[in-house]
């Protein structure tokens, strides 16, 4: 093989270091108490700049990118929402308690898509319409990793 026909070298697996999804709202005090008292997001750091210019950055845990196809997000959509599309941009957060969770954050003002539900997946998800107008997934896994990674149609890349 020649040079020029070998492969390109990946990049290093640790490049990136942190995942952060920036969410504008038009609301910032009503978004900032639901995600970090209600939901109890960790500050991380929060700044305040000219012109009333406000960020508050809140620790969520591990971040993960999930891609997913047209006919991946459709079938989610009928098993998490019965059938009802989600916004192209989802956040799924897991939780230890679903169910709790789910009626905590209705109580603080989201709006319920969707009451909790164990998926074939044997995870119990809710769909949620939260404050900075996103959609909110709530997930609770009930098989630890090794069980979910026998199960069929499971790939690992």
């Amino acid at each position: 093989m020649t040079q020029e026909q070998q492969p390109p070298t990946p990049p290093p697996a640790d490049r990136v270091r942190q995942l952060r999804l920036v969410v504008e709202t038009d609301d910032f005090e009503e978004a900032l108490v639901f995600y970090r008292d209600v939901l109890g997001l960790r500050p991380q750091a929060a700044f305040e700049g000219e012109d009333g210019a406000r960020v508050a950055i809140l620790h969520a845990g591990i971040a993960t990118l999930e891609l997913s196809n047209p006919a991946q997000v459709r079938m989610i959509d009928r098993v998490e929402a019965d059938g009802r599309p989600s916004a192209r941009i989802r956040l799924a957060l897991e939780v230890d308690d679903s169910p709790a969770v789910t009626a905590e954050l209705v109580e603080a003002g989201a709006d319920l898509i969707a009451a909790p539900r164990e998926t074939p997946w044997r995870s119990v998800n809710s769909r949620l319409h939260a404050p900075a107008d996103l959609e909110v997934t709530l997930f609770q896994e009930l098989e630890a990793l090794e069980e979910r990674t026998a199960r069929s149609g499971f790939v690992s890349e």
